[in-house]
């Protein structure tokens, strides 16, 4: 019987020194993970659910089919090794089957995600000069608003709805043959972009090749998910996202353990979330700091989980608190995860070592990490500086190759012998890395440096405060002050006294310099798909804000 409570990684130290990928010269997930799992015609790759009560399980040996009838008929359509198919579709297995299917022939896949506009679609059909598009009838009214402009888009595909001028998904398929020759792709051959968006500027290419990032995700689905075949690991990421390849496909299938799936159309629900996590059997979760802030403020007692096990968390750095009241109501430390869209993980809390809450963890096996100074030099503990990834002599496993036809941008991530992440933080005297912000988000108040991760965490350690932001606010003075954004909790209402207590707060929780100057009520945040909060939109806002004050 499978001991799923024993970690895959019992001593830390000792995996990181003798770790190394092993990367063939051709390599290709479908083929050589997914169908090998398929031999095995029982073995259970999904377990699906939705809002209205419908209910799926789907073996290895169906997705294996599926993808191998879908690749057939993306085959006869001409879509050939090196093209780009544009994938936007919801938690349907059609974007599994569609993911494998477009790995088989070869073509480079493309997610992306409901919320893009026409405007955004037409932008990435003519950076990718994509052939073809499989999405939902939801979706669709988008892409006709712009197919005509987009001359290299040939073919269009619709999962779940008929309409003139695309093709159904399940006609096109249902007559194909079940057995397909898998393209015997090389390792550094592309597979997947993904469209990234910068601070400035039009999102980015990332690409990842076959070997690389599938196998690269070894790591992320063995050592931080910690997976076994027997799991049922939930990932509450949407498919537009990365993370939605981290823990929804790679991650997981690396390992042969099952994904469980539930397709919503509407927002995050915590009493929802939960109640799925009591009644089915998930052993492991993955989620944005977002969805966890969210769910410790229902009434954990009242639900049990008696299958959960393991719970990480990704996006940004967790804030203690929350880990301590979702640790007392599951038995279960979330483990922070770091990576970024053009990696896999790269440095995490493992489940074998110490957590320190707050702290992002240590690297990841097949990563040289550490923090650097502007001259490429390694920092002493206790100094903050870049975090950075080596990449020479040897490029790592599982990071990106480069910025799609853009040799300047992806040479601009790059200082001496490292790849610069564009993230702060500082390393303690163990090696444990502590997050300070993305480097853009640094707010430079009268000569102080302060991270916004540390405000945030210290507001959201008060019982009024739901969730926060923190952003850099342009002052006469200081040149910039403190701005915190707040999200108050059930019961609490905005007041000049609530204010203040706020401010002694964080005073008292850190170092007092960094206490919020202006402190703002709101009733959401921006946010990217994956929970993210998009502090560069609330910069903006500030900047618009402060600018017109001085007109």
């Amino acid at each position: 019987m499978e001991d799923l409570r024993k970690p895959n990684m019992e001593d830390y130290d000792k995996v990181y020194a003798e770790f190394k990928h092993q990367v063939p010269e051709y390599f290709n997930f479908a083929r050589d993970v997914v169908d090998k799992w398929a031999q095995d015609p029982d073995k259970l790759a999904m377990w699906w659910v939705d809002d209205y009560g419908n209910e799926a399980k789907y073996t290895f040996k169906y997705f294996s089919e599926r993808s191998q009838q879908l690749a057939n008929a993306l085959s006869k359509l001409g879509i050939k090794q090196g093209d780009m198919v544009f994938l936007l579709l919801p938690r349907l297995p059609e974007w599994w089957e569609s993911i494998l299917a477009i790995m088989r022939i070869g073509a480079v896949y493309i997610p992306g995600t409901s919320q893009l506009t026409p405007k955004d679609l037409k932008y990435r059909f003519e950076a990718s000069e994509g052939v073809a598009i499989i999405t939902d009838a939801e979706n669709a009214p988008k892409v006709d608003a712009i197919r005509n402009e987009c001359p290299t888009l040939k073919h269009c595909i619709m999962v779940g709805g008929k309409a003139e001028g695309w093709l159904d998904y399940g006609e096109l398929i249902a007559n194909e043959p079940t057995v397909f020759e898998t393209a015997n792709t090389r390792s550094d051959d592309p597979a997947i972009i993904f469209f990234t968006s910068g601070t400035t500027g039009y999102p980015k290419m990332t690409v990842h090749t076959h070997a690389s990032y599938p196998i690269g995700h070894i790591v992320t689905g063995k050592y931080w998910l910690d997976l076994k075949p027997g799991d049922l690991h939930w990932n509450l990421s949407d498919t537009g996202w990365a993370k939605a390849a981290w823990s929804s496909i790679f991650g997981p299938w690396n390992c042969g353990a099952a994904i469980f799936i539930h397709h919503s159309t509407g927002k995050f629900d915590p009493k929802k979330t939960l109640e799925l996590l009591a009644t089915y059997p998930i052993t492991t979760l993955c989620g944005p700091p977002t969805a966890y802030r969210v769910m410790v403020l229902e009434d954990l007692k009242s639900y049990k989980f008696p299958h959960l096990r393991h719970c990480v968390g990704a996006g940004e750095p967790l804030n203690p608190e929350v880990i301590e009241v979702w640790k007392e109501a599951t038995g279960c430390i979330i483990r922070d995860g770091y990576g970024q869209t053009e990696s896999v993980i790269m440095v995490a809390t493992w489940p074998c070592i110490e957590p320190r809450f707050g702290s992002m963890g240590k690297p990841a096996p097949g990563f040289y990490i550490s923090v650097i100074d502007e001259d490429g030099n390694e920092l002493p503990p206790g100094q903050e500086g870049d975090i950075a990834v080596r990449i020479k002599p040897e490029r790592p496993v599982g990071l990106f190759k480069e910025y799609w036809k853009d040799p300047e941008r992806t040479r601009a991530t790059e200082r001496g012998d490292w790849y610069i992440t564009g993230d702060r933080a500082y390393k303690d005297e163990d090696g444990y890395f502590w997050f300070v912000g993305r480097a853009d988000d640094v707010i430079l108040s009268a000569g102080y440096r302060i991270g916004p991760f540390e405000v945030e965490s210290a507001l959201v350690e008060h019982p009024a405060v739901a969730e926060a932001a923190v952003v850099a606010s342009p002052d006469e003075l200081r040149g910039e002050i403190v701005k915190a954004f707040v999200i108050l909790a059930p019961g609490y209402q905005p007041s000049d006294a609530l204010v203040k207590e706020l401010q002694e707060h964080v005073k008292n929780v850190t170092a007092p310099y960094k206490y919020p100057r202006e402190i703002e009520f709101v009733t959401s945040l921006p946010k990217t798909i994956s929970g993210k909060i998009r502090r560069v939109e609330l910069r903006e806002l500030e900047r618009r804000r402060k600018l017109g004050e001085g007109k």
